[in-house]
Formats: structure tokens, C-alpha cells, sequence
């Protein structure tokens, strides 16, 4: 008998904690919260212990750990590294990471056009990059500033879905026929469960003892009045 994959994905970039286990990509339980703050800390490693115990099974039965790498809160990208990489220390087993926006591209399937996943950064500055409907990457991963004319290459191009907790903040400033956007969506555990997987098949492993989050941009420390 074949032994299954069992995969714990962690999603923290964004004020979103989210926890699922799944086996061979097939999602088995989530457990996740979107309280608007940045309460990982409290919340991450009782998530753990539930989906666990909603699926039946122990930390031992687990193959592989895959996290959400970023870009994203800063604060949010730390714990979940940390938990994750605990875990695969302790459990002796491999490291999984994919990109934030790719976890978020993949949350939606569209038939023809684009696919722009968005993370919202300081200001009119948001964290973007561009898919096709197969999910194959047209542009990378970088921070923009949004401006009304930023993406009407693409709207001329075909639809464009926009997609992200950004959304909200552009949408204002797209008014083109070509852009659907999708409104209050943030990356989710479940939404790694396929791509983790895959790279689990693939050997796409990290390097436990130096991988580092993909923060993109250096951190600003921000006083608070």
C-alpha cells in the first residue's frame, strides 16, 4: 500500500491565519480566522492541534510542511517561518515554500485572460504580479505603485481578474470593461494544499536550517502615535 502525503500548510502573510492538512493535495480540514489584527501568535499553534485532530492523525503522520513564503506582514511571515521550521526540525521532515501571490492566483479559476493576485502595501503601493489562465507566470512578483493607467496594456489584452486584499484599494481607479474584480480575498491554507503537493512529487524542498521569508522590501518601523 502506497503511503500518503500527508502535508500541514501554513498561511500567515496576511491578517488571515490560516491552518489545513491535506493528503496527496486533497484538503482534509481547515481552521482559520480573519479577525482583522495580526493575532497569529495566539492562534497559529491551537490551529495546528485542530486540524490534526479534526483529520485523525498525529504530528508523526505528517510527510512534509509547506508555508506561504510572502510577500506580506512582516510580523506574520516571521511566525509562520518560525512555527514551520520548528516543525520540520523536530519532526525530521522537508520544507515546502511558495509564493504568497501564487497561493492567492490560485484561489480562482478563470477559462481565458488574466489572472493579477495583489497584496496591499503602504500607501497606493501594492504587491502584484501577473498569471495566465494556466497559472503560468507572465509577470513576477513586485511592488508597484497603482496608478489609473498601471495595468491598461493587459485590460487591452483580454479580461483581467483582480484578486487580493488589495482589490479594494485599485478598483477605484480601474475603470475599465475588461477588469472583474474579486473582492475580500486573502491567501488561505486550503489554497496551498495542490501546490505543495506538486513540489512535494518534485523534491522542491527548502533548506531548513537557512531559508529566510520573502519580505521583497526592507522592513520600516513604523512609531505609533
Amino acid at each position: 500500500m502506497i503511503k500518503k502525503v500527508i502535508i500541514l500548510n501554513l498561511e500567515t502573510t496576511t491578517k488571515n491565519c490560516s491552518v489545513a492538512v491535506s493528503a496527496n493535495g486533497q484538503l482534509l480540514a481547515l481552521k482559520e480566522i480573519n479577525e482583522g489584527s495580526y493575532a497569529h501568535a495566539e492562534f497559529l499553534n491551537p490551529f495546528v492541534e485542530k486540524v490534526l485532530q479534526t483529520a485523525g492523525l498525529q504530528f508523526s503522520d505528517i510527510s512534509a510542511i509547506a508555508i506561504s513564503k510572502g510577500p506580506g506582514s512582516y510580523t506574520g511571515l516571521r511566525i509562520g517561518v518560525s512555527a514551520a521550521k520548528g516543525l520540520c526540525f523536530s519532526l525530521d521532515i522537508p520544507l515546502i515554500a511558495i509564493e504568497t501571490l501564487e497561493i492567492i492566483a490560485k484561489s480562482i479559476q478563470i477559462s481565458q485572460g488574466f489572472i493579477v493576485p495583489m497584496l496591499d502595501a503602504r500607501r497606493m503601493e501594492v504587491y502584484r504580479a501577473i498569471y495566465d489562465a494556466q497559472y503560468n507566470v507572465i509577470h513576477p512578483t513586485d511592488a508597484v505603485v497603482i496608478s489609473s493607467d498601471t495595468f491598461d496594456a493587459l485590460l487591452e489584452m483580454g479580461e483581467v481578474h483582480f484578486v487580493g486584499d488589495a482589490v479594494e484599494k485599485v478598483k477605484p481607479l480601474i475603470g475599465h470593461p475588461n477588469a472583474v474584480f474579486h473582492e475580500n480575498t486573502f491567501p488561505s491554507a486550503q489554497d496551498l494544499c495542490v501546490p505543495a503537493y506538486q513540489r512535494f512529487l518534485e523534491n522542491a524542498f527548502e533548506d531548513v536550517a537557512y531559508f529566510e521569508p520573502y519580505y521583497l522590501k526592507d522592513f520600516i518601523a513604523v512609531k505609533k502615535l
